[in-house]
């Protein structure tokens, strides 16, 4: 995407679902996931051009949630079963770090390897739990005004932002709220209510973006 239009480049080496991906345009990190009758590890690498696998995270997962770049990539929740483990990448190899105090799934990740926050998710039902990892372990954060699963988030952990999402299928909002490092306070809604939603961004939440999802069914 070059901020207008979309142009199709190579394929990812494994084609897989309900990952997680980290990075920028010419450096992205995309790592987890699943298809039919597997959950993986896999790791891949993408230079602008082209893709190239890497080692796998130490616990293959779907559902989870990440931050960081392509270099200092972090990794956290996931399913099956419904995690709270959380892996830092160094540009060549995962290494399993402190857990989150929470194990959930469908969570929102933001922030950089030493300034992550992890925010919403649940197993099974939504939580508006908010963690923040500070290269070695993790804190309890504020609570979401709206617990969520399957949004999307973008930003680093003193401005980010946490959009789209719902409690359930049946229950997705249009609900927006951004987080100052301590405290999240709601902002101007999306135009529609959507679920399993993309987006993110490294910068701060002014350079947040939401794409794909789904009405609520």
């Amino acid at each position: 995407y070059n901020g207008t239009t979309w142009s199709e480049q190579n394929n990812l080496g494994t084609a897989r679902y309900e990952n997680w991906h980290v990075g920028t345009q010419t450096a992205a990190l995309f790592f987890g996931g699943a298809y039919p009758g597997y959950i993986v590890g896999v790791t891949e690498e993408y230079d602008g051009s082209s893709w190239s696998e890497q080692n796998d995270l130490g616990t293959a997962r779907k559902t989870l949630a990440g931050a960081g770049t392509q270099t200092a990539g972090l990794a956290f929740g996931g399913t099956p079963p419904v995690t709270e483990k959380t892996e830092e990448y160094d540009g060549t190899s995962w290494s399993e770090q402190n857990d989150m105090s929470t194990a959930r799934r469908y969570l929102q990740g933001f922030g950089i390897q030493t300034a992550a926050v992890a925010c919403g998710g649940g197993y099974p039902s939504a939580v508006t739990t908010t963690e923040e990892y500070n290269g070695s372990s993790w804190t309890t954060g504020g609570a979401m005004s709206t617990a969520k699963q399957r949004g999307g988030a973008g930003g680093i952990e003193t401005d980010g932002l946490a959009f789209g999402g719902g409690t359930s299928p049946s229950a997705a909002h249009a609900v927006v709220e951004g987080y100052d490092g301590t405290s999240w306070s709601n902002f101007p809604s999306t135009a529609n209510s959507q679920f399993n939603v993309g987006g993110g961004s490294n910068t701060t939440s002014t350079g947040s973006f939401m794409s794909g999802g789904r009405p609520g069914y």
